[in-house]
């Protein structure tokens, strides 16, 4: 309980006004998003054929389990709303939370504005160590281990939001703090059997020892399930010799405890079959044979530590095995999708920042007689930035809900919100060195410095192509298990006549632009309504292609990437639609002195996204989109034969 605050970490809270906490960003360029889009496609594959095979009762248990799904974003796939998880805007704190978190929030604000300097750790290439020394005196490197083991036990909420304090000021602090926390020791604090927890997490939580996670190799960036690292049992069972090299791992040269993943033989009890499959490990320094690089030469994120690290012939015990053997991928992928929030969260942060920036010089700044805020062209600028805005944070703060509401579906919630959050931070931290002019261009402005931070975030936590493929097919995966019980379903069409009828009346409405009956009317506040129904349209519209689209290319949907990024993107904006309608009609609803303002940003949202749905699906839905394929495919392939641009320069040399 948060009440609780007698723990060794919680009395240091007195140095910075009542508060010992910091943030968790989120982590490094670990590549490791290929086995998301696997998993993805072979349930498709499985799940999503639209054949004449007759369902197992294994299938027919993952139906039912579907069609209990409560995600959104799950059901939109197949043109259906369900609500549960989005309306109203969840709100997972209650009164004792909400009062810690207050009593957090000032002191971490003035820590960062105060002792932290981003400029002159971007210089050094580190953080500076006094920093390090009072985040540690803060408690920031265990803001989510419970507060028995050392740390403030924070919801994922509270974590959110303290994370978007950090974003505010310094993303390359943040990498530090979040490759330790959100997927460094994440592991073991989601798998780790008790006695784990308990030898490892207190000393993480003080800082006294800093996490790593070790999953991208030389050879395996998105292709995680390429990765050469070994992990041999011994005769004995008792322990484990690995061997092998990891790349751009943050914290790789800080680190004493790590999170690494290796190929390991594993035998099947049951068959006797021994495979080759992912083991995740927790392995020392103090082991002996792990030895790092020297710090990489980075683009951004200075600050943070970014090395090689090497395992040779190291002793790992079996009993440093998360979870169990060959369950690697599913650590992984539950340590990344636990993750995303904070990079939403975060980022949210750092656009508020950089909009103040801009909006201070567009207030100041005369140009032509007048302020440059009076103008048009800055004036449409400035309110794009805070739609951006507005869409990333709601997107943080829902999915965190959730996750403290015990959902269980919000992955595909997760990849968007980091999607969504790093392409927006670039666009408006673009604009704001726009609205700067030179000025924003200059090094003391601090703008130019964010930038180059922010380029990592479309890369890592699983680049944003490969996030947007697992979004389409996970998505698919549910659309194309319903087919397939409608399929079982006309095999007996007078036990399931109801259902046909249904179906079939929808298809027809569908084809002939009516509403299948979709509404949210009663859901959102009665000012949104508009907004409320051209989301119903979009989703309607979006199911149907989505049908089509499976019925068209059957399995082979997960070859079909230029189909499946366009998939995405509608996606994408629909599930940006349906959080910023549920936040403002809650600002509405109860009255917010913002609620105005919030109905503008929703509604400018909600218009122009549902524009962008229709035309990529109207582009899908025709024949002319083939072409343009066929093109795009055969320009890439000639400069890669060409191994550069083909054509001539137009003077001939």
């Amino acid at each position: 309980m948060q009440s609780v605050r007698l723990t060794p970490a919680l009395l240091r809270l007195t140095a910075w006004g009542g508060c010992r906490s910091v943030l968790a960003l989120s982590p490094k360029a670990h590549g490791g998003a290929r086995f998301y889009a696997s998993q993805a496609a072979e349930a498709v594959v499985d799940k999503a054929r639209v054949g004449t095979e007759s369902a197992s009762h294994a299938a027919a248990e993952k139906t039912a389990h579907s069609t209990e799904n409560k995600s959104f974003a799950v059901n939109m796939f197949r043109g259906a709303i369900v609500t549960d998880q989005v309306f109203p805007f969840p709100s997972a704190l209650n009164e004792e939370q909400t009062q810690f978190l207050k009593e957090l929030v000032g002191p971490v604000s003035k820590f960062f504005e105060e002792v932290n300097d981003p400029a002159k750790n971007d210089a050094l290439e580190k953080v500076e160590d006094s920093t390090m020394q009072g985040l540690k005196e803060l408690g920031a490197f265990g803001l989510q281990i419970p507060t028995e083991l050392g740390g403030l036990g924070l919801t994922n909420t509270q974590y959110a939001r303290l994370v978007e304090i950090v974003g505010m000021h310094d993303l390359g602090v943040g990498i530090t703090l979040g490759a330790h926390q959100s997927i460094g020791f994440k592991g073991i604090l989601l798998f780790g059997n008790k006695a784990q927890k308990e030898k490892y997490l207190p000393k993480l939580a003080s800082g006294e020892n800093v996490a790593a996670f070790c999953l991208t190799e030389p050879a395996s960036g998105s292709d995680a399930a390429s990765i050469k690292t070994t992990a041999v049992k011994s005769l004995c069972g008792k322990f484990y010799t690995m061997n092998g090299s990891k790349i751009w791992i943050s914290n790789g040269g800080l680190a004493e405890i790590f999170t690494v993943f290796a190929r390991t033989l594993v035998k099947d009890e049951s068959t006797g079959e021994v495979k080759d499959k992912i083991t995740a490990f927790i392995v020392e320094k103090a082991f002996g044979g792990v030895t790092h690089g020297p710090p990489e030469k980075k683009m951004g994120i200075k600050a943070s530590n970014t090395a090689e690290v090497y395992f040779d012939n190291v002793r790992v015990p079996a009993d440093n095995v998360l979870d169990n053997e060959g369950a690697g991928f599913k650590v992984a992928m539950n340590i990344l999708n636990n993750g995303r929030f904070g990079m939403a969260a975060a980022l949210s942060g750092t656009m508020k920042a950089a909009i103040s920036k801009a909006v201070e010089h567009a207030a100041n700044r005369t140009q032509f007689g007048s302020k440059i805020h009076t103008f048009g062209a800055i004036q449409e600028k400035l309110a794009r930035m805070a739609v951006l805005q507005y869409v990333t944070e709601s997107m943080a703060y829902m999915v965190s809900a959730n996750m403290d509401m015990g959902v269980k579906d919000f992955q595909i919630e997760a990849a968007i919100s980091k999607i969504f959050g790093s392409e927006a931070a670039w666009t408006v931290t673009d604009e704001c060195i726009q609205i700067l002019g030179g000025m924003g261009f200059m090094k003391d402005a601090g703008i130019e410095r964010v930038m180059r931070d922010l380029r990592i975030f479309r890369i890592f936590e699983g680049t944003n192509d490969i996030l947007r493929l697992f979004v389409a097919l996970n998505g698919l995966q549910n659309a194309g298990t319903q087919l397939k019980q409608l399929q079982s379903a006309f095999r007996n069409p007078l036990g399931n006549a109801g259902l046909l009828v249904s179906e079939a009346s929808k298809r027809v409405k569908r084809k002939a632009g009516l509403g299948t009956g979709l509404s949210l009317k009663g859901t959102v506040h009665p000012e949104l309504e508009n907004s409320g129904e051209l989301t119903v349209q979009a989703i309607e519209q979006f199911g149907g292609v989505v049908e089509m689209l499976l019925i068209k290319h059957g399995k082979k949907i997960i070859d079909e990437q230029f189909v499946l990024t366009r998939v995405a993107d509608c996606a994408i904006d629909l599930y940006a639609m349906i959080v910023v309608l549920s936040r403002a009609s809650r600002s509405l609803s109860l009255g917010h002195p913002t609620a105005q303002h919030e109905k503008m940003l929703c509604d400018s949202w909600c218009f122009e996204a549902a524009g962008r749905i229709q035309d990529n699906l109207k582009f899908l839905s025709t024949d002319s989109s083939r072409q343009v394929f066929k093109d795009l495919r055969g320009i890439s392939r000639a400069l890669v034969e060409n191994r550069g641009v083909v054509t001539q320069n137009p003077l001939g040399f």
